[in-house]
């Protein structure tokens, strides 16, 4: 890879790691209009870790506490109602992560060899955008994240393992399913991004694995600067999100979608 390659795939990647807008798709439009070819799987793992970084950096206050709360219940010491709430917030994260996690390990060859290609991408972008507003339009807002339940969460962990295919957004689809259950949008928002912690951190091991077993040289100065891009496109996009979401809502992301998807058609069409 050149190095203006790598740093505006990075800066793609971190920025649409979190939008409800697919990340697969903006990566493909680089591809067509600029000739580039697959960007390797070194590539893949130093945006992983760049976007896991800046969630955990982003919500480290959030995670920790979660996480503390989860070892004093292992070890029976959550003892106060705020450890008690917090063990359980754990523990629904762990339960809605397993869906994904196995469907990524069932299905991902056959997801590899027959369902990246951008009619599928543009077909999901503008479907999945589609939904997005309906959810949007439609949902309670009532469900804060406090009060989320089982169902709750085995439903937005099932969502979760739909986004394995390209173009569906997993920040997107999950957001989704909770705004149809009646969670408000910095809920919603909240969970998706927490939840996507322990994905991207499977994901980037699994890769980083791949990486290992490869033996293949590596340009670890572009793949160290692709990483610190991604990460910092990551950590604004999050904060801005956030910042903006319940004034703006997600209706500017969905026409962004549809937009997005037609142009891929006009792409396809015109190759």
């Amino acid at each position: 890879m050149e190095w203006l390659q790598a740093i505006i795939l990075a800066f793609i990647q971190g920025l649409t790691e979190f939008l409800p807008i697919s990340s697969s798709a903006h990566l493909i439009l680089p591809a067509a209009l600029f000739g580039w070819e697959d960007q390797g799987l070194a590539f893949d793992v130093a945006v992983h870790v760049g976007s896991l970084f800046a969630i955990i950096l982003y919500f480290r206050k959030d995670i920790f506490s979660i996480a503390k709360a989860w070892f004093a219940g292992l070890a029976g010491r959550a003892n106060s109602s705020a450890q008690q709430q917090e063990n359980r917030l754990a523990w629904l994260i762990i339960l809605a992560t397993v869906p994904a996690g196995l469907a990524g390990l069932i299905f991902d060859d056959f997801i590899g060899d027959n369902l990246r290609s951008t009619a599928v991408i543009a077909t999901t972008t503008i479907l999945f955008g589609i939904l997005l507003w309906y959810s949007d339009s439609h949902g309670e807002r009532s469900v804060k994240l406090e009060n989320i339940n089982i169902k709750q969460a085995v439903i937005i962990g099932l969502s979760q393992a739909i986004a394995l295919i390209p173009g569906t957004s997993r920040s997107g689809i999950t957001m989704t399913a909770a705004l149809l259950l009646g969670f408000t949008r910095d809920a919603a928002a909240r969970f998706s991004f927490l939840l996507s912690v322990p994905l991207i951190a499977a994901a980037g091991l699994l890769k980083s694995k791949e990486l290992l077993d490869s033996g293949t040289a590596q340009q670890w100065e572009l793949i160290g600067i692709a990483s610190c891009v991604s990460f910092i496109s990551a950590y604004a996009c999050i904060h801005l999100f956030l910042s903006f979401l319940e004034r703006i809502g997600f209706t500017p992301f969905v026409i962004y979608r549809l937009l997005l998807g037609l142009l891929l058609i006009g792409l396809l069409l015109a190759s």
